[in-house]
Formats: C-alpha cells, structure tokens, sequence
C-alpha cells in the first residue's frame, strides 16, 4: 500500500495524518504510483469563479442561470445540498433555495480561467483532451522520467496549483483507462481524489448501475431496462453477440465496459464536431413566445462557445422533444460559416416555424456543425438580408462591452423573455 499527503505532496506510508504537515488528506491505493489515465473535473466551475471573485458569497447558496424563466446552468454545493441541478427551471430553483444569489453566466471569464486551467495541463503531459472548459482526460504515461514525480503526485500537485493560484478546486480521477478514470472523478467530490486500480476494477464495477456509463441517457436507460440490465452483473451475463443484435454498435461497447475494458486512447487532437446547448422545461410547453426566448439564449450560448474556440459552423441544427419523448430534428446548411449569435438564431428559427404546431415539447436545444477555422466565418451575417450587416457590427460591439463590463453591460429583450 503507498500513499500520498494531498497538501504537502510527500509521499509516505499510509497512517491517518501526514507526518510532515500533519494534514489528514491522505490518500492511500495500492496501485496508486503505477497508474497514469486520470479525468479533472472543476468543481462547480461557474459558480467557484463567481465565489472567487466575489469573496462575499463564499458560504452563500450561489446558482448560474437566466432569469425567472430561464435555467440553472450550475449551482454551487450549498445550493445543490438543497435539491438544485443543473438545466432545472430557475423558478423551481429558488423554490428550494429562495436565498440564492442569481448570476448571469460570465462566459469570457469562465474561458479565460478554463485556458489557465489548460495550461497547466500541459505542463504535465502533451496528451491532454479536453471535454468542455472544465473538464478534460490525461495521460501522464512515461512522464515520471521527466518530472521526477509519478503522476499522482503531479495530479495532486496540479489540483494544489490550482486552488492556490487561480481560487478554483477539481476533483481528479485516476486508473487504467478513460472510462473509469472519469467514474472516478465523480466518487468524491468536491476536492476529491479517486482511484480505481486494475485488480479491483471488476469487483468494483459488479453491483454499480450502468447509469455510470458516460452517454448512457434516459432513452438509452430506457432500452436497457426493458432487456433487464440496471446493472453491471446484468450485462456481464450477456454474451457478446446478443447484446451487439439487441443494441447494434453500442451492443460491443457495453460489453467491454462491463468488464471494465475501454481502448480508447487520450487524444489531444480530438476534433470538435459540433457546438450546441439545449434545455428541458420543467413543463412541457407549445408557447412560441416561451420556445422564442429560450432560443435566443441557447443561441447566445452557442455563439459564445464557437467564438471561445475559434470556431463557426456551416450547419445549424434545431433539436426538439415532444412531451411523448418522440424527439424532431432539422437542419439548414449556410451559404457561409458563422459564429454568430443573431444567425443562429434566426436560422434556428426559421426551422422552429417549419416544423410548426406539433408541441407542446419538453426539450428545445441549437446547435452548430461542419465546424471551420474563424478565420474562414462570415462576419457579416446573412448578405440577402439588408439589416444583417448592421446586427453583426452590434453583436461584435456587444461583445466587446462585455468583454470589459461583464455579460450583464448588454442584454437584449428577448433574453428576459
């Protein structure tokens, strides 16, 4: 058995405080300087950059989202020891917790804290992947040579860092692969270390629900529940063949993830293919007015993240549910790539009025695909349209005042709807 003091870094034989700084995070696993697949997941990213920047809400309930009518993006722990989730509607939210401080998303800075965060990640390996802004995989494989440390000792190190310099806490998972490395992540958070090592991997997974696997959604939950399996032990009693006849390519996946077997590797150069927020309403809704300024946001999103990543789109895709789970998708392709909010919107929609009165529904999301370069986005909007030009200035001008002034400087009126 190793160990390892998660305040001071010293590694030392497992006993309940260190003996160097007598803290007692201390954490012990056999396999824990032999493993390299770990998962950092920032814990309750938006909020721990608000509570930073603002020292007053430190111990406060805190929830990032719209308006009366808009949503939670991420709430704080304090706020989701009350019941508050994320993509909850903002009414119910304040319900359970009605001392929560609202804050309007701060995109910019939540991508400049997230590149710091990246940075940092490179320090240690060139193989990082990342999943959003605050999360990404890596591979510390063949780094112990280089930085003289294993890579648990560098993970804690990393985590260490950036609490100290940049106020933000992550939580880190650490295996023998990407699966359970992020499974991992979620074990003890927030400011968690987790490990899962090969000898106890299938002991582990055995009595856990299939839920833990990553993309396993509710219609996917649905599917498997109807052929018995709610947990690891169910599918390992399926052979190979009968689970890839029963859920076609997704069928060989679970098979080897029941087993705790995942090949992929940490890729740095993963191509994003697409950009896109959606939201589910607490009740499920037809009201164009309601769909209309719920589009506009999710649209904002978009645009925000593609400009965030350099990026524009030549495909906008509107996504809708009906309240029977049927789901509706269109697309539009473009004359040109943008990263506009205002065309996104406007062509999302144009598809919403196609598809028309076949609501109410319980999930509206946008999104954007065949992603470019911006270099190569039009900047100038929709060039049949006489006014295009002029909304693009706005939206550039726009921008840059909350840039400097934060996200609430600017707001246009269909966001308070």
């Amino acid at each position: 058995m190793q160990a390892l003091c998660r305040d001071c870094l010293t590694q030392i034989a497992p006993q309940r405080r260190c003996p160097q700084c007598g803290s007692p995070r201390i954490k012990s696993h056999a396999e824990l300087f032999s493993l390299s697949i770990a998962h950092m997941d920032c814990d309750a990213f938006y909020a721990s950059v608000e509570k930073r920047d603002n020292p007053d809400l430190a111990s406060r309930p805190v929830i990032i989202g719209g308006g009366k009518r808009g949503v939670v993006s991420t709430a704080c722990y304090v706020a989701r020891i009350r019941g508050v989730r994320s993509a909850m509607p903002m009414f119910q939210a304040l319900k359970l917790c009605p001392d929560a401080e609202v804050i309007k998303p701060r995109m910019s800075v939540y991508v400049e804290v997230s590149r710091a965060v990246r940075a940092m990640m490179d320090e240690l390996t060139p193989d990082v992947e990342p999943l959003s802004l605050d999360e990404a995989f890596m591979d510390l494989s063949g780094t112990e040579k280089l930085h003289g440390k294993p890579p648990a000792v560098m993970l804690a190190r990393l985590v260490k860092r950036m609490k100290d310099e940049l106020g933000i806490t992550g939580s880190i998972g650490l295996s023998h692969n990407k699966f359970l490395a992020k499974v991992a992540s979620d074990l003890d958070k927030p400011r968690g270390f987790s490990v899962i090592g090969k000898a106890e991997t299938s002991e582990f997974l055995h009595d856990k629900p299939v839920r833990l696997i990553w993309g396993i959604g509710p219609a996917a939950q649905a599917s498997l529940d109807k052929a018995g399996i709610r947990y690891f032990s169910d599918l390992l009693r399926w052979e190979k063949l009968d689970l890839q006849q029963r859920f076609g390519g997704m069928g060989e996946r679970l098979w080897h993830l029941a087993r705790g077997e995942d090949r992929r590797r940490v890729s740095a150069h993963a191509p994003v293919k697409s950009i896109s927020k959606e939201t589910t309403f607490f009740e499920d809704t037809a009201h164009m007015e309601v769909l209309d300024g719920h589009l506009w946001r999710l649209a904002e999103q978009v645009a925000d993240r593609a400009k965030a990543r350099a990026l524009a789109g030549r495909v906008v895709t509107l996504k809708l549910k009906r309240a029977n789970h049927s789901s509706l998708t269109r697309r539009i392709s473009l004359h040109s790539p943008t990263q506009l909010a205002d065309t996104i919107y406007r062509r999302s929609r144009e598809l919403l009025d196609q598809v028309g009165d076949e609501g109410p529904y319980r999930l509206l999301g946008c999104g954007i695909s065949e992603l470019v370069p911006e270099a190569r986005a039009d900047t100038s909007g929709d060039l049949l349209d006489p006014m295009a030009g002029k909304r693009a200035e706005a939206e550039r001008a726009t921008d840059a005042i909350r840039k400097r002034f934060g996200n609430d400087a600017i707001l246009k009126g269909r966001a308070l709807r």
